[in-house]
């Protein structure tokens, strides 16, 4: 088919990595691809510069307020000058502004929905009940957010799944080398021979439209749990990684430390970031995934790095994971998890748990490899450039 012009809009220049290899694909198909992002500095916008992709700032900041209408006016303005056949959006805020400055434009509309957590708000509920509309596709991460917009009208056609992959290659248990284990329990002051659980998740603050205003990360019900835990295990420890998003997130993280006094218990870890997360996931025995709501989450990491997950039934997390790689327990179910813990720790006992990894990393091959989930989002976006979809 003939070389498209595609613009990608996303409301991050710092997160949002996950789009690289979606683009690499795009390019690699010959397809000119220009990145818009809010200004300045960030991980996303360094890496995609340094691939030589074109990277423009958005003139409008994904926030509303009084100069709303006249930032979407300039994004629309940048749009007409892009002309581009398609747009591609991440993000609800994202989708909000591309639907909303692309009005009337000749141009294809794919809406990419990264996490469904968005869908738990009856609010944004009712508005997106009308605005997919406007959308060409929606490409769904997880068959969860697919089913979602079903249920707001979306027919199957306009709403696939195509998952958010990982790199296989770059997440392997045999990436990091045969010490990283031993020597990340080193820094940590762990011992070699304990449980240790990981969790890697940035610490969001509590949204009053989305689960009546906890943390949709699930911090707390995990802190709960391990105090009992570890009392059954006192070899155990847990490692947390990331830091708060934004300051009001940093703020609860600060919070959440303070009243489950983190500071002072030998049996936890909590570190804001890591230059690289494989070593955390390589020196783990369990990866845990509490949240109250989310995508795929972490679980698809650890399971590339061979690290089984313990997940909570909610959006697609439970897709991240089958009933030998991993476990699924209810939403803020504290005993739960407690049991599901307990389950982990009696298969390491038994050594079993790294038979759970090994079928972890099997699943994450066969349904995320992020070369795969790739093509099928270029495939969609081709589709939906040509009427074919």
């Amino acid at each position: 088919m003939r070389p498209l012009r595609i613009a990608v809009l996303v409301k991050t220049n710092t997160g949002g990595m996950w789009l690289l290899p979606q683009v690499d694909e795009l390019r690699h198909r010959g397809h000119e691809v220009t990145v818009v992002l809010p200004p300045g500095s960030g991980r996303l916008r360094d890496e995609l510069e340094r691939q030589g992709v074109e990277v423009l700032a958005s003139p409008y900041d994904f926030t509303v307020n009084r100069s709303t209408p006249l930032g979407l006016l300039r994004l629309r303005s940048l749009l007409r000058q892009l002309r581009p056949d398609v747009v591609q959006y991440h993000l609800i805020a994202s989708a909000y502004a591309a639907r909303l400055a692309t009005l009337g434009l000749p141009v294809r509309r794919v809406h990419m929905v990264a996490s469904p957590a968005y869908l738990e708000s009856r609010w944004v509920q009712w508005v997106e009940r009308m605005m997919w509309r406007l959308d060409h596709v929606v490409v769904c991460g997880c068959r969860y957010a697919s089913v979602r917009y079903g249920e707001l009208g979306c027919p199957p056609k306009r709403r696939p799944v195509a998952v958010y992959g990982v790199d296989t290659d770059t997440f392997s248990p045999d990436a990091t080398g045969p010490d990283q284990r031993a020597k990340l329990r080193a820094e940590l002051g762990v011992d070699q021979a304990a449980f240790l659980a990981v969790m890697v998740s940035h610490v969001y603050p509590p949204m009053r439209l989305v689960r009546s205003g906890r943390g949709v990360k699930g911090h707390d019900v995990l802190l709960a749990a391990w105090r009992t835990f570890r009392r059954r295990h006192p070899d155990a420890h847990l490692l947390l990684v990331g830091g708060g998003w934004t300051a009001a997130g940093e703020s609860y993280r600060r919070q959440l430390g303070e009243h489950f006094g983190v500071p002072d218990d030998p049996g936890v870890t909590w570190v804001e970031s890591v230059p690289d997360v494989r070593p955390c996931y390589a020196a783990a025995d369990v990866s845990v995934s509490p949240s109250l709501c989310d995508g795929t989450g972490a679980a698809v990491e650890a399971g590339s790095m061979s690290v089984p997950s313990i997940v909570t039934g909610v959006g697609g997390l439970p897709e991240a994971v089958t009933e030998r790689s991993g476990w699924v327990v209810p939403p803020a179910d504290t005993a739960a998890l407690v049991d599901a813990l307990e389950a982990a720790y009696r298969d390491r006992a038994a050594g079993t748990l790294t038979l759970r990894g090994q079928l972890a990393r099997r699943h994450v091959l066969m349904s995320f490899d992020d070369l795969r989930t790739a093509a099928e989002v270029a495939d969609i976006v081709e589709d939906v450039a040509t009427d074919r979809r």
